[in-house]
């Protein structure tokens, strides 16, 4: 290992902040197609900086504890209060965070356990009725048990998404989407258009 690959760095408080400015800085409507490709963008840059995070344990570069305080230094950064004076660009923030929640926990699970045994749309599936049965905790559960599978390279149906009842676990969902697409293509997102 070089001194290079000893500070390799996967995502940055700066990095995120300058999210934040450029959302604060566009009129969002989520019904529009710019705004909600810019709020897309934000949580999938995130996710791909955990996507990187994953490959590096992989090919060896970092090994498990490395990986782990990267990933929940990513996770401090995204999850951290976002001070805005516009409520609607609070909430739309929140939902972005809401749905990378499991990408961080199924990254932790993944470096740490390992990937869990089971199907991805089972996992979804119980936790869709977890939720249904306000047992928050156990849909959460279920759901990073579904990204230990995504991380391992099994696919997550979309359409399961489209079946779901719109609430947490139909937002965690999305999230373990972003953190599908970005194990397949890590390109970082443009932060500039």
């Amino acid at each position: 290992m070089t001194d290079d690959d000893a500070v390799e760095t996967f995502y940055t408080d700066e990095r995120w902040q300058n999210w934040l400015d450029r959302l604060a800085e566009e009129e969002l409507d989520p019904e529009n197609e710019d705004s909600a490709r810019l709020l897309l963008n934000l949580q999938d840059d995130a996710a791909i900086a955990v996507a990187k995070v994953l490959a590096a344990f992989d090919d060896d570069r970092i090994d498990e504890e490395r990986a782990v305080e990267e990933v929940r230094d990513i996770r401090d950064i995204v999850l951290a209060d976002v001070e805005f004076d516009d409520e609607d660009k609070v909430m739309l923030i929140d939902g972005v965070q809401t749905s990378l929640v499991p990408v961080f926990y199924a990254a932790e699970e993944y470096l740490v356990g390992g990937v869990v045994e089971g199907d991805v749309s089972e996992f979804v599936r119980a936790a869709a009725e977890a939720e249904e049965g306000d047992d928050l905790d156990a849909a959460l559960g279920y759901v990073v048990q579904a990204g230990t599978r995504v991380i391992d390279g099994e696919a997550l149906d979309i359409e399961l998404v489209e079946d779901l009842e719109y609430g947490l676990v139909s937002e965690w969902v999305n999230g373990l989407d972003s953190l599908q697409s970005a194990i397949e293509d890590p390109e970082v997102v443009e932060e500039e258009d």
